[in-house]
């Protein structure tokens, strides 16, 4: 049975992959703030609620759903989205 000390390939292998994670972690945390203003397409609110694109329409028809419409593309906030998750 060998034993791992600092300088062993494991553990250095180890600390190096969580570095990584811990990096990562705190860019998405980072990331968080600009996230809540973030704009989603229909496309992307279907595919995160499970609904069809008709759903989603029949929800903006009758105002259950937030949305932002600039031309003819409809947008929608992240930030409401995640607030239907907590209704």
């Amino acid at each position: 049975m060998d034993i791992l000390n600092g300088k062993s390939e494991e553990v250095i292998s180890f600390f190096s992959a969580l570095g990584k994670m811990l990096d990562n972690i705190q860019l998405a945390l980072k990331n968080k703030a600009s996230n809540d203003n973030r704009l989603l397409t229909s496309k992307e609110v279907c595919k995160l609620l499970c609904i069809s694109p008709r759903t989603l329409q029949e929800w903006r028809n009758t105002g259950k759903i937030p949305f932002i419409k600039i031309g003819e593309k409809v947008l929608y906030k992240w930030s409401e989205i995640i607030n239907i998750f907590n209704r």
